[in-house]
């Protein structure tokens, strides 16, 4: 069964929040309850791997702005039926930015989070379970625009609010500076 090792994670996973602690349950019961959890072609939602990438100092994030949503987010995309979402973090990482030396910080869960995707283009409205892993790049590399962004910026992470101060995206910040702390 591919979902095994995504279902194991998850169980692993420790939440930071309530809120993240909800997701971890309904994205536990998402996955067993869909064989085709990792198909966009699953209508009702799916589910996507995300990198929250930083620079080596962990004082900034690369975030890429978003041309479909028109907002700026972390790396990420659909898994189109591969179940190693980690990977797909990766690949997506790589084929947003353009980077070419990306490192996985941790082969464990960073932060998981559920949200609506809007109708667009015939495609109904439906959910995003989105796995994120913590990544590192150098923030000295040149950056490649692709066509999915209108731009990308290493932000620094106290200035991340002014560009999406979503739950879903201050909570990765938070996580990240307290990780610095300890």
């Amino acid at each position: 069964m591919q979902r095994n090792s995504l279902l194991q994670s998850l169980e692993n996973y420790q939440p930071s929040t309530q809120e993240e602690t909800l997701f971890k349950g309904q994205m536990i019961d998402f996955v067993q309850e869909n064989i085709a959890c990792f198909e966009r072609s699953l209508l009702i939602g799916h589910i996507t791997g995300s990198a929250w990438i930083v620079d080596k100092s962990r004082q900034f994030t690369l975030l890429t702005h978003h041309r479909k949503l028109d907002k700026w987010f972390q790396t990420g995309g659909h898994c189109d039926g591969d179940s190693d979402v980690l990977n797909v973090a990766m690949k997506e990482a790589l084929e947003e930015t353009g980077l070419s030396n990306i490192q996985t910080i941790s082969c464990n869960i960073f932060d998981i989070d559920i949200h609506e995707i809007p109708e667009r283009k015939g495609v109904p409205k439906h959910l995003h379970h989105d796995v994120r892993f913590l990544l590192e790049a150098d923030m000295n590399e040149p950056l490649i625009i692709s066509s999915e962004s209108s731009d990308l910026a290493w932000v620094e992470l106290t200035n991340v609010v002014k560009l999406n101060n979503s739950e879903s995206i201050m909570r990765m910040v938070f996580k990240t500076i307290d990780q610095e702390m300890k």
